[in-house]
């Protein structure tokens, strides 16, 4: 166990939870909406998810560059009104980040000071070698908790080889491993790494396969290990999906984790699986090469009334043609999916149990 978690946290962390990708607030005049963004906060917290993800793609990376500069301020938000809810339960905290090394460190330290669990640190975009991105995980990991990233070629991440999450899954201090190359072969690169790794038990597999979701919880990965047989699971999710509908996807996780106990997977769950990664299809905009992504989350939420607009911090983050209608679509078809009814029912409560300043 990292001793910079408590045992509470770290027995969560590692048993498996459901982590929403926090959005972005924001007015449309693209002022941050510090109301709404402490009532998605509020939303997360009572759908019973076991902790949040801010800073992170769904965040919108703009928020570090310097004609907005809100990494800081919406860090600090959530971390306040975690606080101010004084739950009584353990719920995890983590912080996108992000940049070359200097950037990175930065973040980190920022992040650990402010009050935050874990560095959820993105790999994409960089031009290193696999050895230097093992130096600059190396350096994060002494300054906070990591949790490494395996982003999809698509969308600015790249491919490691087998060898890399092997040297990757040896370093002290990565406490999990998202995993979303949304590509098989990739994660069971991964899975298979911790697996022959000393510190299999100390790292955490989550699954980031917005594709794949149901299946990725479900799956039981097997290895032969130096002669003995070494069993792992993907033991939850911390996914941009997530962020919307989030009180079905925790009902959906805790009958997962019920199956789970079970050998037989009922067709039913089969069948929920893909209506899951339908819906995502829409909501991350595929037909799109995913240029919708945030657009089509943020869209949920303006017509659940947790945003007041569908506004992005970039021009071109719009929803794609079409996609308003495939997002109509499968309201329509997968409406046991959608939890609108919960959100109604609690909205001016989030808006209004808040830390205020």
């Amino acid at each position: 166990m990292d001793e910079r978690f408590t045992k509470e946290q770290w027995a969560l962390l590692q048993s498996g939870t459901v982590i929403p990708a926090h959005p972005l607030a924001l007015s449309k005049q693209k002022k941050l909406d510090e109301v709404r963004q402490r009532a998605l906060t509020n939303y997360y917290i009572d759908s019973g998810a076991g902790g949040i993800a801010v800073g992170v793609h769904t965040t919108q990376f703009e928020i570090r560059c310097p004609e907005f500069n809100l990494y800081e301020r919406v860090l600090t938000l959530a971390k306040e009104q975690v606080e101010y809810r004084n739950l009584k339960r353990p719920f995890l905290k983590i912080a996108g980040i992000c940049g070359q090394t200097s950037q990175a460190l930065k973040e980190a330290t920022f992040a650990k000071e402010l009050g935050y669990d874990i560095g959820l640190v993105s790999m994409g975009g960089l031009d290193l070698t696999e050895e230097e991105h093992l130096v600059r995980i190396r350096a994060i990991a002494e300054v906070i908790p990591v949790c490494g990233f395996y982003l999809q070629s698509s969308v600015g991440g790249r491919i490691f080889s087998y060898g890399f999450w092997e040297q990757f899954a040896d370093i002290e201090g990565v406490c999990a491993i998202k995993m979303a190359p949304f590509n098989r072969y990739q994660t069971i690169d991964v899975i298979r790494a911790v697996c022959h790794s000393k510190r299999r038990q100390e790292i955490a597999l989550y699954t980031g396969n917005d594709d794949n979701i149901v299946v990725d919880l479900l799956t039981n990965y097997k290895f032969t290990v130096e002669g003995e047989l070494v069993e792992k699971r993907i033991v939850g999710g911390l996914l941009g999906h997530w962020a919307v509908w989030t009180s079905k996807a925790v009902q959906l996780f805790e009958e997962i984790k019920q199956i789970r106990e079970r050998s037989v997977i009922p067709e039913s769950m089969l069948t929920t699986a893909s209506q899951v990664t339908d819906s995502n299809a829409a909501l991350f905009d595929v037909a799109h090469q995913f240029k919708g992504c945030i657009a089509g989350i943020n869209e949920v939420l303006r017509r659940q009334g947790l945003l007041s607009e569908n506004t992005c911090l970039r021009d071109h983050d719009v929803l794609s043609p079409n996609q308003f209608e495939q997002i109509d679509r499968i309201y329509r078809e997968y409406s046991h999916l959608t939890d609108d009814g919960f959100v109604q029912e609690h909205l001016q409560e989030w808006l209004s149990n808040q830390q205020r300043r």
